[in-house]
Protein backbone atom coordinates (compact mmCIF):
# COMPACT_ATOMS: atom_id res chain seq x y z
CA UNK A 1 0.00 0.00 0.00
CA UNK A 2 1.56 3.23 -1.15
CA UNK A 3 1.29 5.77 1.58
CA UNK A 4 1.86 9.89 0.30
CA UNK A 5 4.98 11.51 0.55
CA UNK A 6 4.70 14.56 2.16
CA UNK A 7 4.60 17.50 0.15
CA UNK A 8 4.41 20.95 2.41
CA UNK A 9 5.27 20.92 5.67
CA UNK A 10 2.77 22.37 7.98
CA UNK A 11 1.39 21.59 11.28
CA UNK A 12 -0.62 18.80 9.58
CA UNK A 13 1.89 16.77 7.96
CA UNK A 14 3.93 16.91 11.38
CA UNK A 15 1.67 15.22 13.25
CA UNK A 16 0.97 12.97 10.30
CA UNK A 17 4.54 12.04 11.31
CA UNK A 18 3.86 11.65 14.66
CA UNK A 19 1.63 9.36 14.24
CA UNK A 20 3.51 7.32 11.85
CA UNK A 21 6.79 7.03 13.65
CA UNK A 22 5.05 6.50 17.14
CA UNK A 23 6.31 3.27 17.85
CA UNK A 24 9.46 2.84 16.34
CA UNK A 25 11.17 5.85 18.36
CA UNK A 26 11.31 7.28 22.02
CA UNK A 27 9.38 9.72 23.30
CA UNK A 28 12.45 11.29 25.02
CA UNK A 29 12.49 12.81 28.69
CA UNK A 30 13.05 16.41 29.42
CA UNK A 31 15.71 17.47 32.12
CA UNK A 32 15.99 20.71 34.26
CA UNK A 33 18.25 21.59 36.42
CA UNK A 34 18.13 23.89 39.20
CA UNK A 35 21.82 25.00 39.18
CA UNK A 36 21.95 25.83 35.70
CA UNK A 37 18.53 27.82 36.05
CA UNK A 38 20.30 30.10 38.70
CA UNK A 39 23.45 30.08 36.27
CA UNK A 40 21.34 31.37 33.59
CA UNK A 41 18.46 33.46 35.44
CA UNK A 42 16.40 31.66 33.73
CA UNK A 43 14.51 28.44 33.66
CA UNK A 44 15.87 25.87 30.93
CA UNK A 45 14.39 22.52 30.27
CA UNK A 46 16.28 20.58 27.98
CA UNK A 47 14.88 18.10 25.01
CA UNK A 48 17.29 14.75 25.30
CA UNK A 49 17.50 14.10 22.01
CA UNK A 50 20.99 12.41 22.81
CA UNK A 51 18.91 9.70 24.35
CA UNK A 52 16.57 9.05 21.03
CA UNK A 53 16.90 5.61 18.89
CA UNK A 54 20.41 5.60 17.41
CA UNK A 55 21.45 8.34 19.62
CA UNK A 56 20.09 11.78 18.02
CA UNK A 57 16.87 13.49 16.88
CA UNK A 58 17.90 12.00 13.33
CA UNK A 59 16.01 9.47 14.10
CA UNK A 60 12.37 11.20 13.54
CA UNK A 61 13.06 12.07 9.88
CA UNK A 62 14.80 9.29 8.84
CA UNK A 63 11.76 7.13 9.95
CA UNK A 64 9.50 9.22 8.61
CA UNK A 65 11.18 9.28 4.95
CA UNK A 66 11.65 5.52 5.02
CA UNK A 67 7.83 4.46 6.12
CA UNK A 68 6.56 6.94 3.22
CA UNK A 69 8.23 4.95 0.48
CA UNK A 70 5.69 2.99 -1.46
CA UNK A 71 6.87 -0.69 -1.30
CA UNK A 72 8.03 -0.36 -5.44
CA UNK A 73 10.53 2.66 -4.06
CA UNK A 74 11.50 0.88 -0.36
CA UNK A 75 12.47 -2.40 -2.31
CA UNK A 76 15.53 -0.24 -3.71
CA UNK A 77 16.98 0.70 -0.84
CA UNK A 78 17.46 4.01 0.09
CA UNK A 79 20.96 6.25 -0.15
CA UNK A 80 22.44 9.18 1.54
CA UNK A 81 25.38 10.95 2.93
CA UNK A 82 26.25 12.24 6.25
CA UNK A 83 28.63 12.66 8.27
CA UNK A 84 27.20 10.19 10.95
CA UNK A 85 23.97 10.63 12.79
CA UNK A 86 21.41 10.71 9.63
CA UNK A 87 23.72 8.26 8.15
CA UNK A 88 22.95 5.88 11.61
CA UNK A 89 19.31 7.15 11.72
CA UNK A 90 18.47 5.88 7.86
CA UNK A 91 20.62 2.56 8.55
CA UNK A 92 18.16 1.60 11.24
CA UNK A 93 15.15 2.73 9.51
CA UNK A 94 15.96 0.71 6.07
CA UNK A 95 16.63 -2.26 8.83
CA UNK A 96 13.17 -2.09 10.26
CA UNK A 97 11.62 -1.89 6.69
CA UNK A 98 13.64 -4.59 5.61
CA UNK A 99 15.78 -2.91 2.52
CA UNK A 100 19.13 -1.63 2.00
CA UNK A 101 21.03 1.41 2.79
CA UNK A 102 23.54 3.03 1.17
CA UNK A 103 25.70 5.59 3.11
CA UNK A 104 27.81 7.75 1.74
CA UNK A 105 30.44 9.09 4.66
CA UNK A 106 32.96 11.90 4.74
CA UNK A 107 36.16 9.91 5.91
CA UNK A 108 36.72 11.96 8.89
CA UNK A 109 33.41 11.12 10.30
CA UNK A 110 33.89 9.81 13.74
CA UNK A 111 34.71 6.05 13.95
CA UNK A 112 32.37 6.08 16.51
CA UNK A 113 29.34 7.21 14.21
CA UNK A 114 30.75 4.85 11.15
CA UNK A 115 30.37 2.31 13.53
CA UNK A 116 27.20 2.82 14.45
CA UNK A 117 26.31 2.67 10.79
CA UNK A 118 27.44 -0.47 10.50
CA UNK A 119 25.61 -1.68 13.26
CA UNK A 120 22.86 -0.86 11.88
CA UNK A 121 23.30 -2.73 8.54
CA UNK A 122 24.44 0.05 6.47
CA UNK A 123 27.05 -0.29 3.58
CA UNK A 124 29.36 2.53 3.70
CA UNK A 125 30.81 4.22 1.10
CA UNK A 126 34.00 6.73 2.22
CA UNK A 127 34.58 10.34 0.28
CA UNK A 128 36.45 13.59 0.76
CA UNK A 129 35.19 15.69 3.52
CA UNK A 130 33.54 18.26 1.45
CA UNK A 131 29.60 18.71 0.60
CA UNK A 132 30.68 18.20 -3.03
CA UNK A 133 32.52 15.05 -2.82
CA UNK A 134 29.74 13.55 -0.37
CA UNK A 135 26.93 15.13 -3.04
CA UNK A 136 28.78 13.45 -6.08
CA UNK A 137 29.11 9.96 -4.27
CA UNK A 138 25.59 10.09 -3.50
CA UNK A 139 24.26 10.20 -6.85
CA UNK A 140 26.54 8.13 -7.92
CA UNK A 141 25.63 5.18 -5.63
CA UNK A 142 22.38 6.04 -6.71
CA UNK A 143 23.13 5.97 -10.37
CA UNK A 144 24.32 2.55 -9.34
CA UNK A 145 21.78 1.00 -7.39
CA UNK A 146 18.73 2.72 -8.09
CA UNK A 147 17.97 3.17 -4.66
CA UNK A 148 16.04 6.50 -3.34
CA UNK A 149 17.95 9.84 -1.77
CA UNK A 150 16.69 10.63 1.18
CA UNK A 151 18.83 14.08 2.15
CA UNK A 152 19.84 14.72 5.30
CA UNK A 153 17.71 17.64 5.68
CA UNK A 154 16.58 19.21 2.56
CA UNK A 155 13.82 16.80 2.36
CA UNK A 156 9.87 17.43 3.54
CA UNK A 157 9.31 13.98 5.12
CA UNK A 158 12.68 14.09 6.94
CA UNK A 159 11.76 17.83 7.93
CA UNK A 160 8.14 16.67 8.82
CA UNK A 161 9.71 14.11 11.00
CA UNK A 162 12.28 16.19 12.79
CA UNK A 163 9.11 18.84 13.58
CA UNK A 164 7.74 16.23 15.75
CA UNK A 165 10.68 17.14 18.55
CA UNK A 166 8.55 20.40 19.05
CA UNK A 167 5.16 18.42 19.44
CA UNK A 168 6.67 16.46 22.34
CA UNK A 169 8.67 19.01 23.72
CA UNK A 170 5.30 21.38 23.84
CA UNK A 171 3.00 18.32 25.02
CA UNK A 172 5.47 18.41 27.98
CA UNK A 173 6.54 21.89 28.29
CA UNK A 174 3.27 23.80 26.84
CA UNK A 175 4.51 27.35 28.27
CA UNK A 176 8.00 27.85 26.89
CA UNK A 177 9.14 31.34 26.38
CA UNK A 178 11.67 29.98 23.92
CA UNK A 179 13.54 26.75 21.76
CA UNK A 180 16.69 26.77 20.69
CA UNK A 181 18.09 24.80 18.52
CA UNK A 182 21.35 23.79 16.50
CA UNK A 183 21.60 24.56 13.26
CA UNK A 184 23.07 22.37 10.41
CA UNK A 185 21.26 22.04 6.78
CA UNK A 186 18.11 23.48 8.84
CA UNK A 187 16.10 20.11 8.80
CA UNK A 188 15.40 20.20 12.37
CA UNK A 189 15.26 24.05 13.14
CA UNK A 190 12.69 24.47 10.28
CA UNK A 191 10.54 21.55 11.45
CA UNK A 192 10.78 22.72 15.16
CA UNK A 193 9.99 26.32 13.98
CA UNK A 194 6.48 25.28 11.90
CA UNK A 195 5.33 23.12 14.73
CA UNK A 196 5.87 25.44 17.35
CA UNK A 197 4.41 28.43 15.70
CA UNK A 198 1.67 26.73 14.77
CA UNK A 199 0.91 26.06 18.26
CA UNK A 200 1.88 29.31 19.75
CA UNK A 201 3.00 32.02 17.29
CA UNK A 202 4.62 34.50 20.33
CA UNK A 203 7.06 31.64 21.43
CA UNK A 204 10.81 32.55 20.12
CA UNK A 205 12.78 30.31 17.80
CA UNK A 206 16.19 30.72 17.69
CA UNK A 207 18.72 28.46 16.00
CA UNK A 208 22.71 28.11 17.11
CA UNK A 209 25.44 27.47 15.31
CA UNK A 210 29.34 27.66 15.86
CA UNK A 211 31.05 31.10 14.40
CA UNK A 212 33.60 28.68 12.81
CA UNK A 213 30.53 27.65 10.77
CA UNK A 214 28.14 30.37 10.98
CA UNK A 215 26.82 30.11 7.05
CA UNK A 216 23.28 29.73 8.33
CA UNK A 217 23.21 33.39 10.68
CA UNK A 218 24.68 34.95 7.56
CA UNK A 219 22.48 33.25 5.48
CA UNK A 220 19.59 34.44 7.77
CA UNK A 221 20.42 38.08 8.04
CA UNK A 222 20.90 38.29 3.75
CA UNK A 223 17.68 36.16 3.35
CA UNK A 224 19.82 34.27 0.77
CA UNK A 225 22.22 30.95 1.02
CA UNK A 226 25.85 31.58 1.98
CA UNK A 227 26.93 28.16 1.39
CA UNK A 228 29.00 26.41 4.26
CA UNK A 229 32.82 26.63 2.18
CA UNK A 230 35.50 25.83 4.74
CA UNK A 231 33.54 25.43 8.23
CA UNK A 232 35.84 24.62 11.40
CA UNK A 233 34.66 23.89 14.37
CA UNK A 234 34.62 20.78 16.75
CA UNK A 235 30.54 20.38 16.29
CA UNK A 236 31.05 18.11 13.12
CA UNK A 237 27.62 17.87 12.72
CA UNK A 238 26.65 21.45 12.16
CA UNK A 239 29.08 21.75 9.24
CA UNK A 240 26.46 21.56 6.67
CA UNK A 241 25.14 23.98 3.99
CA UNK A 242 21.45 25.02 4.29
CA UNK A 243 19.11 23.45 2.23
CA UNK A 244 16.80 25.65 -0.08
CA UNK A 245 13.59 23.80 1.73
CA UNK A 246 14.98 24.13 4.98
CA UNK A 247 15.88 27.46 4.36
CA UNK A 248 12.15 29.00 2.80
CA UNK A 249 10.69 27.48 6.42
CA UNK A 250 13.35 29.18 8.42
CA UNK A 251 13.32 32.73 7.17
CA UNK A 252 9.52 32.62 7.51
CA UNK A 253 9.39 31.22 11.03
CA UNK A 254 12.69 31.50 12.81
CA UNK A 255 12.85 34.49 15.19
CA UNK A 256 16.92 34.73 15.20
CA UNK A 257 20.33 32.68 14.64
CA UNK A 258 22.92 33.28 16.62
CA UNK A 259 26.57 32.03 16.68
CA UNK A 260 28.73 30.30 19.86
CA UNK A 261 32.72 30.16 19.98
CA UNK A 262 34.64 26.66 20.42
CA UNK A 263 35.13 27.78 24.13
CA UNK A 264 31.60 28.19 24.48
CA UNK A 265 30.34 24.87 23.28
CA UNK A 266 33.13 23.08 25.04
CA UNK A 267 32.08 24.64 28.58
CA UNK A 268 28.41 24.10 27.27
CA UNK A 269 29.21 20.30 26.66
CA UNK A 270 31.17 19.71 30.24
CA UNK A 271 28.24 21.52 32.14
CA UNK A 272 25.75 18.69 30.52
CA UNK A 273 27.50 16.12 31.53
CA UNK A 274 29.14 17.16 34.81
CA UNK A 275 24.88 18.78 35.99
CA UNK A 276 22.99 17.19 33.87
CA UNK A 277 24.74 13.48 34.43
CA UNK A 278 24.34 12.85 30.43
CA UNK A 279 26.62 12.88 27.28
CA UNK A 280 26.51 15.00 24.06
CA UNK A 281 28.25 15.53 21.43
CA UNK A 282 29.45 18.89 20.61
CA UNK A 283 26.83 19.78 18.13
CA UNK A 284 24.04 18.80 21.18
CA UNK A 285 25.60 21.73 23.16
CA UNK A 286 25.68 24.21 21.38
CA UNK A 287 22.03 25.14 22.24
CA UNK A 288 23.25 25.76 25.69
CA UNK A 289 26.30 27.81 24.57
CA UNK A 290 23.65 29.79 22.83
CA UNK A 291 21.27 30.09 26.13
CA UNK A 292 23.93 32.38 27.48
CA UNK A 293 23.29 35.11 24.89
CA UNK A 294 19.72 34.88 25.73
CA UNK A 295 18.87 34.37 28.98
CA UNK A 296 20.07 37.79 29.96
CA UNK A 297 17.66 39.35 27.87
CA UNK A 298 15.11 37.29 29.02
CA UNK A 299 15.31 36.66 33.03
CA UNK A 300 12.95 34.65 34.26
CA UNK A 301 12.19 33.49 31.02
CA UNK A 302 11.71 29.57 30.18
CA UNK A 303 13.35 28.22 27.68
CA UNK A 304 13.72 25.11 25.84
CA UNK A 305 16.90 23.91 24.42
CA UNK A 306 17.19 20.55 22.09
CA UNK A 307 20.37 18.84 22.82
CA UNK A 308 20.28 16.82 19.29
CA UNK A 309 22.60 14.46 19.92
CA UNK A 310 25.11 12.32 21.76
CA UNK A 311 27.17 10.43 19.53
CA UNK A 312 31.22 10.92 19.91
CA UNK A 313 34.55 9.22 20.00
CA UNK A 314 35.21 8.77 23.93
CA UNK A 315 39.05 8.84 23.56
CA UNK A 316 38.87 12.38 21.43
CA UNK A 317 37.02 14.61 24.32
CA UNK A 318 37.79 18.16 23.68
CA UNK A 319 38.99 18.73 27.49
CA UNK A 320 41.06 15.82 26.58
CA UNK A 321 42.52 17.22 23.71
CA UNK A 322 43.07 20.36 25.28
CA UNK A 323 44.74 18.72 28.64
CA UNK A 324 47.60 17.53 25.69
CA UNK A 325 48.03 20.52 23.32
Amino acid sequence: MRVAATTELNLASIRAAQRRIATMIHRTPVLTSTTLDEQFGAKLFFKCENLQKTGAFKARGATNAVYELSRADAARGVVTHSSGNHAAALARAARLRGIPAHIVMPDNAPQSKQASVRRYGGQIVLCAPTIAAREASAAALQAQTGARLVHPYNDLSVMAGQGTTALEFLEQVPDLDVIICPVGGGGHLAGIAVAAKAINPRILVIGAEPAGADDAARSFKAGRIFPSLSPRSIADGLLSSLGELSFAHIKVHVDDIVTVTESAIVASMRSIWEVLKIIVEPSGAVGLAAAELIAPLRTGARIGIVLTGGNLDLDKLPWQREAHE
